[in-house]
Formats: C-alpha cells, sequence, structure tokens
C-alpha cells in the first residue's frame, strides 16, 4: 500500500507539505490533472492545475473526495484558504500543498517515478548513478563540451565523457570527486557562487592566467531551491543557442537529482530509526549491524552538543559534523539525533571513520569551550549490544563538561574516570545530606557573614597534605595567610585534623558541596 503520507516524504518538503493527512485516507494509484468535469478515480492524486479562486479550489475538494480521490494538490495561496481547508477536513480527503515555484508537468513525472518506486517490494527510489552518468553524457552532447553534475557543497555526482580534453583543474575534480579548495578559491573570487545563488541561467567564467579554461555554468534549481549546477569546459565563448540548450537540460537534471535527494533522506530517515532503538537498547544487535554496515568490533557512542554562536551558525555546523561522521563509516550514515543532540555510533580504532579521526576532527573544530565550537563526549568502547550502556556513559561524561568540571571540550569516559567518581560520590553524599552533619556548617555560616573563605581554605589544606604551599597557591594567596586561615578556623570550630576519619568525612562533605 502506497499511502498520501509516503509520497510527500518520499518526494520531500522542498515541493510538498501536507496540510492534512486522515488517518484512513485510501491507497494512492496515480495521479491526474483537475478538469472541469473531468473523472477521478479511486487512490488519485487530484493536481489542481487550472484552479482559478477558493471557492473552486473547496469544489474541487469535495468532489475529488466524492469519487474516492487519496489526495487534492494545490498552490499557494489556494491550499492554505480557510474555505478550502474545512472542505478537505469535511470530506476526509488529503489536502497538500504545492510549493508556488513548482513547474506541475515536472511535478507530475516526479510523482509518477516516486510510485513506480514505492510500488516495488524493494522501494529502490535510487535512479542509479547510472543515470546520472548518462544523462551527463547527454547534457555534454547538447553543449558540445565535457560537463560535470555538482551538488551544492562542488562535490561531483556525474560527469561525461571526453574529459581527456579539459585542463588539470578539471582532472583533479574529477579525481577528488569535488572543486579542489585552491580553484574553489579562484571562482569564489570571480563571483561565481553569488551568481548562482541569485539564480541567473547561465554563468560564463573567462579562461585564468593559470591555464584553467573557459567555463559555462548552469544553476540547477526545483522549486526556487539551488539543488546543484552543472559546469561545461568550453573553448571559448558560448552561443546564445548553445547556452540556452545547455540550460535547458537543468529541468531535467533538477528531477533527478530531487529522486537522488529523496533516496538519500529516506536511507537516512530508515538509519536513524534503527540507531536511536539501539541506543536505547530496543533493537536486536545482529539486525542494526546489517542494516548499518557495522563492522563486527567494539564501537562507541559519541554524542555531540553544538551550542553558542548565532542560530544559523550553530545549525550549519550541527549539519558539516553530521556530513562528516557520514563519510567513511559504513555505507550510511550511522548518526542520529535525539533530544537535540546529535549521536554517531563510530569504530574504537585509528584510521579513516574512527573514533580517534572523528577526535581531531572535532577538536579543529574550535579553540575552546566559550568559542561555540562542539562539545563532545565518547562512552567506553563495547560491542554492538553495549551500544545503549556506551550511549548512557557518553552522556554523563558530556554532562560533566556542561557543568564545566572539565577543561577538555572533547572527553571519553574511561579518560575522566577520576571526576566520575568525584562527582557520583558528591552527588550521593549530598543526597544523604553529608554537609549537615558536624561542625561544617558553623564555617560555612560564618563564611557567609564575613567573607573569611574558611570553607575553601580547609577543602585546598585537605587536597594537598603537607603542602601549604600547593594549597596556598590554589588559594592566590600567601603560605603565611594560609597558615592564619587554618589557625582561626580551628580556634572557630573543634576539628582533630589529626585523626585521619575526622580528615575523610571532611573531604566527603567539602566534596558533596563543591561537586554535586
Amino acid at each position: 500500500m502506497v499511502s498520501v503520507r509516503s509520497v510527500v516524504d518520499r518526494v520531500g518538503p522542498t515541493l510538498l507539505h501536507a496540510l492534512q493527512v486522515p488517518d484512513d485516507s485510501p491507497a494512492v494509484a496515480d495521479v491526474v490533472i483537475a478538469e472541469p468535469g473531468g473523472a477521478v478515480a479511486a487512490g488519485d492524486l487530484v493536481l489542481g492545475v487550472a484552479t482559478s479562486g477558493p471557492e473552486d479550489a473547496a469544489e474541487l475538494v469535495k468532489r475529488s473526495a466524492e469519487q474516492g480521490a487519496a489526495a487534492v494538490l494545490l498552490k499557494p495561496p489556494l491550499a492554505a484558504k480557510p474555505a478550502v481547508k474545512r472542505a478537505a477536513k469535511a470530506s476526509g480527503v488529503a489536502l497538500v500543498q504545492v510549493h508556488a515555484a513548482t513547474s506541475w508537468a515536472q511535478l507530475v513525472w516526479l510523482l509518477r517515478t516516486v510510485l513506480d518506486a514505492l510500488a516495488d517490494e524493494s522501494e529502490d527510489l535510487d535512479p542509479g548513478s547510472g543515470d546520472l552518468f548518462r544523462l551527463a553524457d547527454a547534457v555534454a552532447s547538447v553543449v558540445d563540451a565535457p560537463v560535470t553534475i555538482e551538488d551544492t557543497n562542488s562535490r561531483v555526482l556525474a560527469y561525461s565523457a571526453r574529459q581527456d580534453l579539459t585542463d588539470p583543474a578539471r582532472v583533479a575534480t574529477i579525481m577528488g570527486r569535488r572543486i579542489p579548495d585552491d580553484v574553489l578559491a579562484r571562482f569564489r573570487s570571480r563571483g561565481v557562487f553569488r551568481e548562482l545563488s541569485r539564480g541567473r541561467q547561465t554563468i560564463f567564467v573567462p579562461a585564468q592566467r593559470d591555464g584553467t579554461l573557459p567555463r559555462l555554468i548552469v544553476p540547477i534549481r526545483m522549486g526556487g531551491e539551488l539543488l546543484g549546477s552543472m559546469w561545461a569546459v568550453v573553448a571559448g565563448p558560448v552561443s546564445d543557442e548553445r547556452a540556452a540548450a545547455f540550460a535547458d537540460a537543468a529541468p531535467v537534471v533538477a528531477l533527478h537529482l530531487l529522486r537522488r535527494r529523496a533516496h538519500t533522506d529516506a536511507q537516512r530517515r530508515a538509519s536513524a530509526e534503527l540507531l536511536r532503538g539501539v541506543l536505547e537498547g530496543r533493537a536486536n544487535p545482529r539486525k542494526a549491524m546489517a542494516e548499518l554496515d557495522l563492522s563486527d568490533e567494539p564501537h562507541r557512542v559519541v554524542v555531540i552538543e553544538v551550542t553558542g554562536g548565532d542560530g544559523r551558525d550553530a545549525e550549519g555546523l550541527r549539519l558539516a559534523l553530521l556530513e562528516r561522521i557520514s563519510q567513511g563509516i559504513g555505507r550510511r550514515p550511522v548518526a542520529t539525533e535525539l533530544g537535540g543532540l546529535l549521536y554517531a555510533v563510530v569504530p574504537d580504532r585509528p584510521g579513516p571513520g574512527g573514533w580517534e579521526e572523528l577526535r581531531d576532527a572535532l577538536v579543529a573544530t574550535g579553540p575552546s569551550r566559550r568559542s561555540g565550537a562542539p562539545r563532545a563526549a565518547a562512552g567506553a568502547p563495547g560491542e554492538i549490544g553495549d551500544l545503549s550502556a556506551s550511549r548512557h556513559q557518553a552522556d554523563e561524561a558530556l554532562g560533566l563538561l556542561r557543568a564545566e568540571l572539565l577543561d577538555e571540550r572533547v572527553i571519553t569516559f574511561d579518560e575522566a574516570w577520576t571526576v566520575l567518581t568525584l562527582h557520583r560520590g558528591a552527588t550521593a553524599a549530598a543526597g544523604a545530606k553529608v554537609a549537615e552533619l558536624g561542625p561544617l556548617g558553623a564555617l560555612r555560616t560564618h563564611d557567609e557573614t564575613s567573607k573569611a573563605g574558611y570553607v575553601e581554605t580547609l577543602y585546598e589544606w585537605l587536597r594537598h597534605p603537607g603542602d601549604p604551599r600547593a594549597a596556598a597557591r590554589e588559594l592566590r594567596i600567601h603560605p603565611n595567610t594560609l597558615r592564619y586561615r587554618m589557625r582561626k578556623l580551628l580556634e572557630l570550630v573543634p576539628l582533630d585534623l589529626d585523626d585521619p576519619d575526622v580528615r575523610l568525612a571532611l573531604i566527603t562533605q567539602l566534596v558533596a558541596l563543591r561537586w554535586s
């Protein structure tokens, strides 16, 4: 059964937004364009192409529902009009809003492609890299030049034949599957990417002094969103006819990129849901290993918190980290989000895709915890069945970073054992109200009124037994001042500091005050 919700999810929010989907919506069968007096079959997705106003749209909704349609698709502002929404709710038919800039013809093609894929038991929506490469060859024949198809991050998705007739910059792009940084900087300095974002139909970049040949570039857009670009290496200025033909190929490429992204998004969602089950201890470990393509070796759960800075910057950093984690670790991204935190599962080994490489990348994102760079903590390594325990350990270690009990931004659970021990002990002692016992309360009361600092002085004296200079250094006072304070506090409260049990009890109380 192909549901309205699954179709909307597969096409994605770039083009479709479900305003209302009843739980008992019929299965989707086909796509039809609404015509005056035209018939609608059960399960059809009805496209309101020529709908002229709210009354017309509401009537289309009622008529489609009576004939058993699965959903009515309308563009704004009609889709959100109260009369139309009321009609959809009363009729029990799904109402979907189509992005205003979407071509109806392209949408029909894309929806039928999605329906065909969802009807297949394999649900393989990926058009295949081969299709995109063949499309690159077809576009190259139109423009009569070697072509690459790239995403918005300048990564090469496909390329045509005849790349041997290009220049070193193109060869390096093909070999590295993305435009090299130095070449990228040169194109950026010429305003190429600014022009792409502005929606120019074609962009011509003349030859450069380093021998880089001219480029003819076309943005790939759908529904007003930039999906990528096509780059042709040309010998010189291109005629208007050839440039127009090159640009005319962009909508077809856009459909392929949307299908590709829908497939990737579907895989991400499935992987993320399975990973959540693993982290919460409710998924079968063997199934997780097979579905997530995890190797049979110890793994760590890493929790990452992106904090500080402008909200857009934080979101950009979060997406960049997710992309970074997604590279080289299994065939799918082994990462998900829970409670506003990013979780990743990585092998506990050096080299590409392992914890050490991810740790280096996290450390390199910023110089300090106050710079807006992410804080991250890793649980202890374990087998796949132990990942829920590793997740809890990572959460606990991250809690220490949030409380600023550690100076690092990135830590592992096993490295932080001393702080964890003190924190757990302090938390338990605070729950038992041990700080309220004995004479410590008198010292705290005296400090509150006189600001004498006796409690802090006693804590450092106990932490550095027999070393008053070290204790004084921590307090940033002279050793003689330390000795004076100790003498005065012992006059205030009766403490036998020669008794080891007294010292142990006091340090337990003081740790509970400081760490809980």
